[in-house]
Order: C-alpha cells, then structure tokens, then sequence
C-alpha cells in the first residue's frame, strides 16, 4: 500500500463517430437520412424501419429508399440511426 500518494489518470475524451456525409452511397434518395460507406449490411435499420431503408443486393448494403413522411417514419428512421451498430446511417443532410 502507497501512503500519500496519488495518481492522477487522464481519461480520453469520447470519441464521437457518426455517419459522413462525403462517404455516402449515391443510390440514397435524396433528403435528410443517408447510409455511408461504412456499413456492414446487419439488417438492423431495414427491420427497424422496413418502408424506408433496402438492400442493395450487388453491393450487400443498405441505402435509403424513401425519406421519413411521417411522425411515426421519422421517429423509426431515427431509431434506426441510434441503433446502427457501425453508426453508418446520417441524418444531417440537406433535401
């Protein structure tokens, strides 16, 4: 046991990831939601929010077929966004 003394840790800050806009997929349509390059084809995003996101099948990822129309689209595209393991799905867009 050490007596007086102290040990001081600098912890890193958090690092923040999201989606980047400039890696997105051209085949999104349009509009605020976006799927980058990043993804990982998991399925989550397209179970979460089925009318809004598909698979490419030649690319085996997920891209935006329709942007939120709805309170209810918005809220699970955003669920979507907060679940995506790879954080691969942006909602900083412009339409």
């Amino acid at each position: 046991m050490l007596l007086g003394c102290s040990f001081n840790y600098i912890l890193p800050k958090k690092l923040k990831f999201m989606a980047d806009i400039a890696n997105k997929y051209s085949i999104n349509v349009p509009g605020k939601y976006y799927v980058d390059n990043q993804c990982i084809d998991c399925d989550l995003c397209r179970e979460t929010a089925p009318a809004n996101f598909a698979r490419s099948d030649d690319g085996g990822y997920s891209f935006v077929t329709k942007q939120p129309a709805t309170p209810e689209e918005e809220a699970l595209c955003k669920e979507a966004k907060e679940g995506c393991p790879v954080e691969a799905i942006g909602d900083n867009a412009s339409a």
